[in-house]
Formats: structure tokens, sequence, C-alpha cells
């Protein structure tokens, strides 16, 4: 299984560096000068593989320089594109409230009483927090904001959610 560390938002600059999305939370050593990052290409291109050159913040940003791409229309061209490495190459460590998008996956999702509400889909990532995507049973999908009000209890044994009135109501 692949993890995304990183997403190519735009080019900046007519150098061909690449504003960068970080999904990882060690961008220092991911994203070093000498790196090789594995990259998915955008509308189904395949792979391809690129060196880091330079990485830099920039107004709360980070721009990548790559040797593979030496201007701009190259790097407009990578719009989209997804860095990725192998799950297997991490663990979400010692700490006991983190974990790794893929190691939820699949887990159960119930209520504080105990009730089956589905299994979790995915993580989303969203400009204002954290959505667990959760296929129940019948087949719908329930969107739970993933804030320790709603969601008190999260294992590898299962999730347990404490959900306001109405949440999970069909619409």
């Amino acid at each position: 299984m692949d993890l995304v560390v990183g997403r190519v938002a735009k080019s900046h600059g007519v150098r061909g560096e690449l504003v960068v999305e970080i999904r990882t939370d060690d961008p220092e050593a991911r994203f070093a000068q000498g790196t090789v990052l594995r990259g998915r290409l955008p509308k189904g291109a395949g792979e391809k593989s690129f060196t880091v050159t330079a990485a830099r913040h920039h107004a709360g940003r980070l721009l990548l320089s790559l040797d593979e791409v030496g201007d701009r229309a190259a790097a407009d061209a990578l719009r989209g594109t997804l860095f990725l490495i192998d799950a297997a190459d991490v663990d979400s460590g010692d700490d006991p409230d983190e974990f790794y998008d893929h190691e939820l996956e699949g887990l159960a999702v119930t209520t504080v009483d105990g009730t089956e509400v589905g299994i979790l889909a995915s993580v989303l990532h969203l400009p204002g927090g954290e959505v667990l995507a959760v296929r129940t049973p019948d087949d719908r999908e329930v969107l739970i904001p993933f804030v320790r009000q709603i969601v008190p209890t999260v294992g590898l044994d299962g999730i347990v959610i404490d959900p306001p009135d109405g949440l999970l109501d069909e619409a």
C-alpha cells in the first residue's frame, strides 16, 4: 500500500520550482536534498522517479526543486502529482494517539453504547479538519468530524464515536 507524503499544487516561478502540499509529519526527511521521490503522475500517466535538489519553506508552503524539472512548463505538467512512499516503511510509533490513515481504514466504527455504525472507508483531510468517511451496513456513507468530542476512542481494534443527535440520520 502506498502513502501520500506530498501533492504538487502548482508551479512557482520560472525555474521549475513546485509548490507542494505536505502530507507527512516529517517533511525534512521526506524531501531532503538527494532524496529520490516516487511520483504518481496526474491523469493516470503512470509513475516516475524524481531527485530532490532543494527544498525550502516560503510563505507557509514547501517549495521543491527536482533534478528532472528545469522550467515552468515542466513544473506545470506535474500539477496534481502525488509523491508516495511504501506503507511498510513506516509505522505510527509509540504514541497511542497517533495513527496513519491506512492503519485505521477498514476498522469497525461503533457508538459508545455498542451500536454498529459501519466500517471506516477513509480519512478525509479537508481544509476545516479531518473527517471520517464511514460506510454503513446499508451502503450509505456517513461523514463524521474527527474531533475528540465526537470520536473519543481510536484504537487498532476499532473506533468508538459519541455522535450528536442527527449526525447518523439518513438525509
